[in-house]
């Protein structure tokens, strides 16, 4: 079925509830040395107002979390899943030792709502809210800040949450929800961390490389990323598929390649626009070289897409 919010999402302007993602502020004279020397992208290069997408990862080069990077001029602000700002928080604050770094957790009194679809920027212009003119660009005043990560987002106090979304709604925004973006992320590419990779992953199972940069310094897990792409060769790849029929494979269903067992199922929805199960899961890498016949479930499936992309 489609939903106004999913229709929005494709032809106007969707509105969606994100609050919860975590928000972890770094403060201090040490902060981007810090930050730099824990995560996976190249943080010492950001000017103000500019951001980036990057991976911690632990000593064995697996990913702990993903993060959107701000530099905010006297400090950083780091955007992540809800289910990893605990985690972030306590890895980071493990590695302070003499640094002059100040950390805080924004994450309870911090709304975040999300704003994507070909009108999105009109919508948001209306509203009387800024748009970055760059990926990854943000601005920041009067207590709201926007941020553009393929669409918009929107960081506000937790009480101005629902005026926010009010200004939004009257200027043509439309509500979606969780099934909604779930849909169009996988239409779009989109994988998600905590869903379909985690710290079961390293950097180039995920095909996220948006996520590092190979020139800069030292970093926590760099050797095993060095190592991986001296090797040229990773056992599985993350991949989106298309699956025949309407029926949607749990996470964790295995693919087959003939009857031999080839990688196994992460996400997946069904899509009202291309009519058929789109899927994100680990393939073995031979299968992909091979262009092997895929079945899930009892549904044939085919890969569309490497997985790069994220949320």
């Amino acid at each position: 079925m489609i939903t106004r919010g999913y229709e929005a999402l494709h032809e106007g302007a969707a509105l969606v509830d994100l609050t919860g993602r975590g928000k972890i502020r770094l403060a201090g004279e040490d902060r981007a040395r810090l930050l730099h020397a824990m995560t996976t992208n190249h943080v010492n290069e950001l000017k103000p107002a500019h951001g980036l997408y990057a991976f911690f990862l632990n000593a064995q080069g697996r990913v702990l979390a993903d993060v959107n990077v701000w530099n905010m001029g006297e400090s950083f602000l780091l955007d992540t899943e809800p289910e990893s700002a605990t985690l972030v928080y306590q890895h980071l604050d493990k590695f302070i030792i003499a640094d002059d770094v100040a950390l805080s957790d924004e994450t309870e009194g911090t709304a975040t709502w999300y704003v994507e679809g070909p009108s999105a920027g009109s919508v948001m212009e209306s509203a009387g809210f800024p748009v970055p003119a760059e990926q990854y660009g943000s601005i920041e005043g009067n207590g709201v800040m926007t941020a553009k990560v393929n669409g918009i987002f929107i960081f506000c106090p937790m009480a101005e949450k629902e005026a926010v979304a009010d200004r939004l709604r009257l200027a043509g925004a439309v509500d979606a929800t969780a099934a909604d973006f779930l849909v169009y992320r996988l239409e779009n590419h989109r994988p998600r961390h905590g869903v379909d990779f985690g710290e079961a992953q390293i950097p180039r199972e995920t095909q996220q490389m948006q996520a590092i940069h190979f020139s800069k310094g030292c970093y926590l897990g760099q050797e095993i990323v060095e190592r991986v792409r001296s090797r040229g060769h990773v056992n599985k790849q993350l991949v989106l598929l298309n699956v025949d029929g309407s029926n949607i494979p749990a996470a964790e269903t295995k693919i087959f390649s003939g009857d031999k067992e080839v990688g196994e199922i992460t996400s997946a929805a069904f899509s009202p626009r291309q009519d058929n199960v789109l899927a994100f899961g680990y393939v073995r890498t031979e299968a992909i070289r091979n262009q092997a016949p895929l079945v899930v479930g009892e549904a044939a499936a085919k890969i569309i897409e490497d997985g790069k992309g994220n949320v």
